[in-house]
Formats: structure tokens, C-alpha cells, sequence
């Protein structure tokens, strides 16, 4: 529920996503797509629930980012492509082939490491530095500091 410049977090990241994307999902909020297999996994139950939603509705790729990772490039998919990248800085946003759900689905089920460069090594993902940087927001000062920030 976090705003900045008076706009919700979750709503500015929808709509830096619009632009990029055919349809656009909300993962892990109540009323949304469900983290997969089960909640409290991390960013990698959110990323396996688009994962698992995009395979059903027969999309092939999905762009993934935190809702607290404002000002994303309009051409992120482009900076990204050719599937499967992250962004270095923030591996949670990354392009990603809907079927990796198998193999995020097994790390998820075992011991292995469940943090999102531990999955991306795995598939053989390309980590992107990109143009411009990110901001991220962790903490009210963070999102305190981008209030006092023009540029966003």
C-alpha cells in the first residue's frame, strides 16, 4: 500500500509493465495470482506463480519485477531479450520462458538454494546491467529519498 508521489507502488509498477506486456498479473496479493507451490517462499514463489499462470493462459515469456522497483525503462524487454535475463542490480526483474516453471518447480521442492541468481545460473540465465540504474525501495527512508527525488 506504500505510495510515491501519490501513486501506489503495485500501480506504477502495473503500469510500467503495460506498456512492455500483453497482459499484466499481480503475484502473491490478496485476490491475485498465488505464490507457487505455497506462500513465505520468497520472490522465487512469486516468480513461479507468473511462471505457472503464463504457462496455463499459453504465453511463452514473462517480465517479472518487485512492486518496489520503480522507474523501469520503457524498454526493458528489449534490454532483456533474448530470454532467459535478469537485471544484475535486481535479479527479481528478469524475462523469463514460461517453462522454466519445471525447473524453479524442482528447486523450489528440494534443498538447493532458493534465491533468484542460484535459479538463474541454473537455466543459464544472461544477467543485464541496464542503461540507467534502478531505484529500490526496502525501506520508508528509501521511499522517503525518492519522495524528495524529482527525476522519478
Amino acid at each position: 500500500m506504500a505510495t510515491l508521489h501519490g501513486e501506489r507502488l503495485i500501480d506504477l509498477a502495473r503500469a510500467a509493465l503495460a506498456i512492455q506486456c500483453d497482459a499484466v498479473a499481480i503475484v502473491g496479493r490478496e485476490g491475485g495470482i498465488p505464490d507457487w507451490p505455497a506462500p513465505g517462499l520468497g520472490p522465487l514463489g512469486g516468480v513461479a506463480g507468473a511462471l505457472r499462470h503464463a504457462r496455463a493462459q499459453g504465453h511463452h515469456l514473462v517480465l517479472t519485477c518487485g512492486v518496489d522497483s520503480v522507474g523501469l525503462p520503457a524498454d526493458l524487454v528489449d534490454q532483456l531479450s533474448l530470454a532467459p535475463a535478469y537485471v544484475i542490480s535486481q535479479p527479481v526483474i528478469g524475462l523469463w520462458p514460461a517453462e522454466a516453471v519445471v525447473a524453479l518447480g524442482t528447486r523450489l521442492a528440494g534443498p538447493d538454494s532458493h534465491s533468484m541468481r542460484a535459479f538463474a545460473d541454473e537455466i543459464g540465465a544472461r544477467g543485464i546491467d541496464l542503461h540507467l540504474p534502478l531505484a529500490n525501495i526496502n525501506t520508508r527512508g528509501d521511499l522517503a529519498a525518492l519522495e524528495q527525488d524529482d527525476g522519478l
